[in-house]
């Protein structure tokens, strides 16, 4: 993974998954078992996430630069002949 996340931002995550199993599934998990759902949504689920957002913002600035060189190209002044 190519971000690291803060302890603060980790224990963040922990709690919230604790809370999800304890209201989804009915289910106590401790803090380590916690760690280790935190640790493989990171390490298989999270690149393919991330890999969407990267396509999202591929896409966006290939629609972008299409405006800016569609406006840039309206500056262009005819040529007499």
């Amino acid at each position: 993974m190519f971000y690291k996340f803060s302890k603060e931002q980790q224990q963040i995550m922990i709690d919230q998954i604790q809370i999800f199993f304890s209201q989804e599934r009915d289910e106590e998990l401790s803090e380590f078992a916690a760690e280790r759902v935190l640790d493989f949504v990171k390490e298989s689920l999270a690149p393919h996430f991330y890999n969407a957002g990267v396509n999202d913002v591929k896409s966006m600035m290939e629609e972008q630069f299409s405006a800016i060189e569609e406006e840039i190209l309206t500056l262009e002044r005819p040529i007499k002949r």
